[in-house]
Formats: C-alpha cells, structure tokens, sequence
C-alpha cells in the first residue's frame, strides 16, 4: 500500500507560532564540543534577521518522505509500569474482509478479498456520525515550510494540504488493512487479473471554485504526477500502459503487463486536480499559493514560514458522503510551526494549541504535572493502535565503503546496548525486535519459516544466515553494565574477519592502517542522547564517531540526498504493506534521491520478495510473502534495531473531543470537534 495511514506526520508534536516563544528558541551556530571521547558538532541555522522567514522554525520537524494521509505521528511504548491515563482504550481488532472481489461495478476495493462495509453503510465506525461543526483546532508542527505543494520534491511542504483540500478518487477505510471507498469516484471496477480499473465519478464532485471534478481532471493528475510529482508516484503511475476516458465522468486505465494487484488501490488515492487551474510549467516550483482543490477546505491565509489557515468550504460537495459523516468539523484548522521542541510544549501548557503527540518518554512520565493536567483541563490519551510497531533504527549508509561490509554492519549491531539506554534513558518501558514489522503476524522475528515462506526464499538461501533462515536469530542481549565483554569479543572478532586489528586503543584497517571511524547525524534530543550513549560503546572497540546535530530541515535534506554516514529513521508499516515497500528498500530507488531507502539495499532477495508481496491475490499467499520480505531485511543487517513503538501518547485540551471508537490505524483529528462553548481565546489570530 502507498500513502501509509498518514498524510500527516503530522503531530508529532502539534505547536503554534509565538513570536516570544520563538525568540527565546532560537538557536546559532556554536563551536564543537566534546563529550567524553565524543566530538558533538552543532550545526543549527539561525534566522536572518529582517527577513520574510525571520520566524521560521528550524528545529525538529519530521517530515512525511511521501504523499501520506493522516496522522501517524510519534507514538512510543508505554507498559503497566505506567498506568494507562483515563479515556484509554485499545484499538478494535482489524475487520476481515470477504472472499474474493465482486464483479462490476462496486463502492469499494479491498486489496485482499472484499471491503467488510456494505454498499449501505451510513457512516465510517470510527466516526461521530452526530459531532457538531464549528470552531477551530490548532495544530502544531515543528519545522518549517515554504510550499503548499506536498505533491513535489522542491521544498518543505505542509502536508496537510493532501486530505483537507485536495481529494483522490476513492479514501481510506482505517479498520480495515487495505481498503478504499468511494470518494470523488462513486464506484470502481475491475477484473480477477487486476489488469484494468474503471472509477466512475460522481456526478456531484466539485472543485473549490464551482467546476465539476470530470474525467479530463482525472487524466491531467495522472499525466501530471507521472511526469513531475514525487519518485514513488512517478514510480507507480508510469506503470499505466493506457488511460482514457469512457464519457465525462467515467476513466479508464489499463496496466495488463504491470502485474501489480496493488495498482488500481494506488490509482484510487491519486490526488485530482483542476486541470483549469494547475500550470504545468510552474508545478514543481515551490509556492506559498494555496492549490485549488475538491476537499472540505481552502487555504485562506498564510504566514509565511509560521502558520497556515485552512477554513472550511461551506459548498464542500462530499459533506454527506457516508465517508464523510463525523469528519472534517471544525470551521477553522489552523497550523502553526515552532521551531524547537521545548518551545512547542511550554505553548502546548499555556494553551496555545489544541493537541500533542509526546514522543519522549521522560516528558510523558514526569512532565504532564502542570495545572491544567491535575484540573482534568489537558486530558492523557493512550492509544493502542493494531498496525504493526513502529520502530526506531540507526541506519547504516551502505553507499559508504565503510558499511558495504555485512560482517562490520554484524559488528556494529553487537555493540549496540540496548539494555543500558533503556534502563538509563526510557525507564525500562521500551523492547526491542528485528525487523520492520514487529508485533503483527507479518513478523519474521523469532518465527519459523511455513512452507511457502521456505519456497519462496529457496533461491536465496545463500544470502540469508541459516539461523535468520530458521527464525532462531535473536538480537543481542547485553548485560546492561555498559561495559559487556562478551558482546564486544564477538564484535571485535567479525571486525578482525572484515580486516580490522585494533592498534593500542585505536581499530584500524589491515591494510591502510586508517581508524575506523564515522559520523552519526541527529536532530532531536533523544537522537543525540541515543547516538552518545552508541558512541561510548564504539569506543570500546576502539571505534570513534562525531555525533553532529543540526535542524530539522538541514537533518530532512541531507536524509533525501543520502548525505550521512548514520541516521536514526523510523518506517511505518501498516497491516497492508505494498508498493512503497519498493520505495523503502528496493533496488531501483537506491540511488534516486527523494526515496526512503535511505540506508541503499541493492538486494535481489529483497526485490524478489516485494514483488511476491504484490503478485499476493489472498491473504494466505499475502503474509508469507511479507514475512518473506522482513526476513531478507533482517539478513541484511542494513539497520540496528533500537526500540519498539507501542502506543501513541496524546494530550489535548478539554475543548477537544474525539470519539469513543478508535481506529486500527489510531488516532485520526479529522474525526474530532469542538466541545460546545469551548472556545480558546489564546489561540486566536492575533
């Protein structure tokens, strides 16, 4: 599946532009500094004064790598150790689908069997179908930006803008997998094969402006994303052989030789635009114009660099859509950016904005203390969401020399202690697996080849270790002193068959006699926390790393242009996974920048395995195929496993409410409202 469950890595934490808050933040350059035997370089941009970006916020944005959603944002590992705060509630178990697609004509798509809601369901079951409109939320981010477009490469996009005022032909039904419903298109169809898809508009879908949504705007998106929007839709819709339109309101596109049962899934959330409104020649141009959309939204004001106002269509032509039922009900959604994460949260305590998605444990265990919290003001949410855990990875550059060596990459992750940072830093409320889909039965990680698993890894056995192969391969366990001798015994003898010696205190290559040594690239400050606390393990094994830090757009451009030796990344996995997973680790996107195979596989057994993974017509073909893929990753050892995320951690004010039921992919703001009379004076514009 492409555009993950969210288009919005949005929240991680949610913040309002304050011109005071901002000014105390603002962070310049400053000379290195050593900590212990780790050389720690800042490198943080300053905002010039007397410019028109003077309030831009620098520091710790993570931005969305694609066109995603809604809202996944940090979410991290909470255990009974922490009490579970009021209005917690698990995530519902995912909905099965039926067997087999139906023929014809339908109202949704599922990637594997049928939709699990009926051509007559009034509303998404996650949704308040009675919510009141009105009022506002504020949002915040953390970063910048200075484009409204989020479909292009150039710049730093508001993400939001995709959902809230641009709209793809079918939307995403969150309790389900993979699985579509109508949107702008009234209906879909396609055959067993998978080789064609047919979306038939409504005859109600309009633009902002009054034009109708016709099958020229459909054909014009798809042209223009395949030539000029991001890698992985370029990627994807190239691989339409012919499109047309059947009459005004009904498109076509045929892909007989793709063989991708994912395709026409991916064509339904290709965002539309108005072909009367869109110029080609200056798309890829970064702008700060609002784009002209069909969603319930327009972009009504812009500071730049600071905060964007999105207010709702009052002519929106999909308000009683049953897609739309208990969605989209603020009148006003505004979105302000700060520029460090100390700053959001102190605005987030004086009210400033609405919610937050806490990605630090220390700040959720002892920091959620303020009046407004023990007044029942700030409410704590923790939410169990039934997607696979995120997880963090430090992720090694393999187009480096350094890390092209599997055996030092072995090394590298022995030396990792785990056990020490989680005692020390995260209060033991973290664990820890291999592999990007922990915690769901798309797992590899400690389980045991099936028989159309083995078969379809046969040709590839030589490139995964027999006990990967066999599921018997476990993390390393140190025992938590820091100073593990048996974990740095293995370490150094993988080194030594890589051709390094250690040279008094210093591990050097046989035969250059260069140390062995590189840089890890931070942004937050748990990265930082992580990356020293890794460095004073290397130093052991005579290893020494720089540990840079620098805003969070300098981290987001050099991440997209693999300018790093190490980055600590996290990949969002949903039960569903597709064809981004191509975009994540496949061969074709490891040299074209803007993908998010940031750490470079060039593995056959990884392509091999996704495009299993997409040939897949049933679930029961589907999750070997995965775990398939997971296993092939884990071989690898392209990246060191650091923790498990579990739950997703919010707070908002009392003003805000949300739903009872909660989605399998978790939280979703587009479902929330405003409390009657719960207006917020200081988030008002000033």
């Amino acid at each position: 599946m492409t555009d993950r469950q969210a288009s919005l890595e949005l929240p991680a934490f949610n913040t309002t532009a304050r011109e005071k808050i901002n000014a105390a933040s603002d962070i310049c350059p400053f000379a290195p500094r050593k900590i212990g035997a780790v050389v720690v370089k800042k490198t943080v941009t300053c905002a010039e004064s007397n410019s028109a970006l003077s309030a831009v916020h620098r520091s710790g944005k993570r931005r969305a790598g694609g066109l995603f959603r809604a809202v996944l944002a940090a979410a991290i590992t909470l255990t009974a150790a922490l009490a579970a705060p009021a209005g917690a509630q698990p995530a519902p178990p995912p909905v099965v689908p039926g067997p087999g697609p139906a023929p014809g004509p339908v109202h949704g798509i599922a990637m594997h069997g049928r939709p699990a809601l009926p051509a007559s369901f009034d509303h998404m079951p996650y949704a308040n179908p009675d919510a009141p409109k009105g009022g506002r939320i504020v949002f915040g981010l953390l970063g910048t930006f200075d484009s409204l477009n989020p479909f292009i490469v150039k710049g730093i996009a508001v993400q939001q803008v995709r959902g809230y005022v641009t709209e793809s032909l079918m939307t995403r039904g969150n309790d389900e997998p993979f699985t579509l419903y109508g949107l702008l298109a009234q209906s879909v169809e396609t055959d067993a094969e998978r080789t064609y898809v047919i979306f038939r508009l409504n005859p109600k879908a309009a633009f902002s402006d009054g034009r109708p949504v016709l099958a020229d705007d459909v054909l014009f998106s798809w042209q223009l994303m395949r030539d000029k929007g991001r890698p992985n839709h370029r990627l994807y819709y190239a691989k339409v052989e012919k499109a047309q339109a059947l009459d005004d309101r009904t498109v076509r596109f045929d892909f007989p030789g793709a063989n991708d049962r994912e395709l026409p899934l991916i064509l339904g959330l290709m965002p539309i635009f108005p072909k009367h409104a869109i110029d080609v020649a200056t798309f890829e141009d970064t702008s700060l114009t609002g784009l002209v959309g069909s969603g319930p939204y327009r972009v009504t004001n812009v500071r730049a660099g600071q905060s964007v106002t999105l207010t709702r269509n009052p002519d929106y032509w999909g308000r009683d859509l049953p897609v739309n039922r208990g969605f989209w009900n603020f009148d006003e959604v505004r979105l302000d950016y700060y520029r460090e994460a100390n700053g959001a949260f102190e605005a987030f305590k004086r009210g400033l904005y609405d919610f937050r998605v806490e990605s630090e444990p220390l700040r959720w265990h002892e920091s959620y203390n303020f009046a407004a919290v023990k007044s029942g003001e700030v409410i704590r949410d923790t939410i169990t969401p039934g997607t696979p855990r995120p997880s963090e990875f430090l992720v090694f550059n393999t187009r480096r020399p350094l890390f092209a060596d599997i055996r030092v990459r072995q090394a590298l992750t022995l030396l990792f202690d785990f056990e020490w940072i989680n005692r020390n830093y995260f209060f033991g409320l973290y664990s820890r697996v291999a592999g990007v889909f922990g915690g769901s039965e798309l797992s590899a990680y400690a389980r045991a080849p099936d028989a159309r698993e083995k078969a379809l890894l046969a040709r590839y056995t030589d490139s995964i270790r027999p006990d990967v192969m066999d599921g018997s391969y476990r993390l390393p366990v140190t025992d938590g002193s820091g100073r593990d001798r048996n974990t740095l015994r293995a370490a150094l003898t993988l080194l030594s068959q890589a051709g390094y010696d250690l040279d008094g205190t210093v591990l050097r290559q046989r035969g250059s006699r260069a140390p062995l040594t590189f840089e890890i690239l931070t942004t937050t400050r748990d990265q930082e926390r992580i990356a020293l606390a890794y460095a004073r393990d290397l130093k052991r094994a005579g290893i020494t790393i720089s540990v840079r830090v620098v805003d969070a757009v300098q981290f987001d451009q050099r991440r997209l242009t693999f300018d790093f030796d190490m980055i600590q990344n996290r990949w969002d996995q949903s039960l569903s996974p597709g064809n981004e997973q191509a975009f994540y680790w496949g061969s074709a996107a490891a040299d074209n920048q803007g993908t998010r195979n940031y750490m470079g596989a060039k593995s056959p057994a990884v392509d091999a395995m996704i495009a299993a993974m997409l040939e897949a017509r049933e679930r029961a073909d589907f999750v070997p195929a995965v775990r398939a893929l997971d296993r092939a990753l884990i071989a690898g050892f392209y990246a060191i496993p650091v923790y498990n995320i579990q739950q997703q951690w919010i707070a908002r004010w009392n003003r805000i409410e949300r739903p009872k039921a909660t989605a399998l992919t978790g939280y979703l703001p587009e479902t929330w409202w405003q409390k009657p009379d719960g207006k917020n004076p200081q988030a008002e514009n000033p």
